[in-house]
């Protein structure tokens, strides 16, 4: 079920998010206090696996930041924000973004009037902008990666500090409040308003520390939401999308061996491509605070009713907080610690090929180094698919395109960008999105598939040609120009006097 990576990389890793290209950015993780300004870059084997991958230096932040918003954007590049711990002290307020393709980090904006972001939770929502909530007051703000400016969006009520936000099919952020808890709101892009999404059934919300789990969006449409209290609770959406919607109670969380509850106290989870839901705990300790995490960490697969126990990684005596999840376009689950045991992890079962995205139209032939658009439906899967919370964001809602080559099945991530919606469970509805055919690609037969959340469109059979000459370049010089114009001139010159000769004849 573990396996380490046969390649382990030179610093420590803790959050990772998967790149529209198929690789890993990971922030490198070198002990100190706000974990350092390295990035690392984990590239899939030629045959598609992770464990087997290769590790490379990614550029350096601007900042170095632990426990902070992150997400990837529609265009490919990644957005990271804030900072509990950083070098430019507490609750950093400062933003900015990795391009792949240029492997450059570059300053962002921040909300106007704000003097703090930290461990901020955030969400892409399906238009593509990003919300943010304020981790001191009510406030929250929406940034536009097209303009490049932030707008402030509805007050909650009550602030962000702690919460984990989860995206819905129809486009609303859900969010429980820690700090006016057992309540919960949710957000309407629509409208750019928060309203009340009810009142949880359980305690999900660890009083002294304002800590909660993760939430994730089942197949079945309902949010599986784990609490730093030993309980879990699952909310349903109403028909209506301005009603509350309902939460019903579902099971607590298992003791340990030595009869200590165990709770998800800002801890990771991670949809499954069977539908169950990968998630990790550790035991309440006595008189527990708001410092207080203890280890070691047990983990299990949710399957709607049961925590059925997994052996733990390499790495399993660290506290639940100290793990991140990252679902992989191969279906498993790459697990980090802060260290540089990483392991990766491989679940039984298969999924609803329902669930599946499907292609509906893309080339037949595509081009090295072009650029081509496909439409399908579901190409965002049916989740954000990743949860952790405020501390650590890592949706992979967004579909990813492989080259699977006939000749030997060796396997090639495109880059994709552009994706017409950031939204998930779109069902029937036809989306597009772009993807660049990379210059390592080979000619020849291939297999196209897109990926969403880890599971795999059927494939589509596409023929790998090579780069498509510009028919019409620009000319470089005036000299260029001016060579054509005499060209055409003596071709004119040369037409007119055969047609006079032939008159004479």
């Amino acid at each position: 079920m573990w396996t380490p990576l046969s390649n382990s990389p030179a610093v420590g890793v803790s959050t990772m998010v998967l790149l529209t290209d198929g690789r890993l950015l990971c922030r490198g993780d070198d002990g100190t206090t706000a974990g350092g300004r390295r990035w690392l870059l984990l590239t899939a084997s030629s045959t598609g696996s992770y464990v087997d991958g290769n590790w490379a230096e990614a550029a350096t932040s601007a900042n170095a930041r632990r426990f902070y918003a992150s997400a990837v954007l529609a265009d490919g590049r990644v957005f990271v924000a804030g900072g509990e711990d950083s070098d430019g002290g507490s609750d950093l307020n400062a933003a900015e973004s990795y391009d792949p393709v240029a492997n450059t980090w570059s300053r962002l904006p921040t909300p106007g009037g704000w003097t703090a972001i930290g461990d901020a939770p955030c969400c892409v929502l399906p238009d593509g902008r990003l919300l943010l909530g304020s981790i001191l007051t009510t406030e929250t703000a929406i940034y536009d990666p097209k303009t490049n400016r932030w707008k402030a969006a509805d007050n909650k009520d009550d602030r962000s500090d702690e919460e984990t936000w989860t995206l819905l099919p129809d486009g609303t952020v859900l969010a429980v409040e820690c700090s006016n808890h057992p309540k919960a709101e949710k957000y309407l892009p629509s409208d750019n308003r928060w309203t009340s999404a009810g009142t949880l059934p359980v305690e999900l919300v660890q009083t002294s520390s304002s800590e909660i789990g993760p939430a994730i969006l089942l197949p079945d449409g309902r949010v599986f939401a784990l609490g730093a209290t030993g309980h879990t609770a699952f909310y349903s959406r109403p028909s209506a999308i301005q009603a509350a919607g309902t939460w019903t109670q579902g099971s607590d969380l298992p003791r340990d061996p030595n009869g200590v509850q165990l709770i998800a106290k800002d801890a990771p989870a991670a949809l499954l491509p069977n539908g169950n839901v990968l998630c990790v705990a550790s035991p309440l300790a006595e008189g527990s605070g708001s410092k207080s995490y203890p280890g070691p960490s047990y983990f299990f697969e949710f399957d709607g009713r049961n925590f059925n126990p997994l052996p733990s990684p390499r790495a399993g005596s660290s506290p639940a907080f100290a793990f991140r999840f990252l679902l992989l376009p191969t279906g498993q689950v790459i697990v980090s610690s802060g260290s540089s045991d990483i392991d990766i992890y491989d679940s039984a079962g298969s999924a609803d090929p329902r669930w599946a995205p499907q292609v509906k139209s893309c080339p037949n032939v595509v081009a090295i180094s072009g650029t081509h658009q496909l439409t399908g439906t579901q190409l965002n899967g049916l989740s954000q698919a990743v949860s952790y919370g405020d501390d650590a964001t890592m949706a992979t809602n967004y579909p990813i395109v492989r080259l699977r080559r006939t000749e030997d099945n060796s396997v090639l991530y495109c880059r994709t960008h552009g994706h017409q919606t950031m939204g998930v469970a779109t069902g029937s509805q036809l989306v597009t999105t772009n993807f660049d055919v990379p210059t390592s690609a080979r000619l020849g037969a291939a297999t196209l598939e897109v990926v969403a959340n880890g599971i795999a469109s059927p494939g589509i059979p596409v023929t790998v040609q090579p780069p498509v000459p510009n028919v019409n370049p620009k000319p470089r010089t005036g000299c260029i120009l001016n060579a054509a114009l005499i060209v055409s001139a003596v071709s004119i010159v040369t037409f007119l006097v055969s047609l006079l000769l032939n008159d004479s004849l």
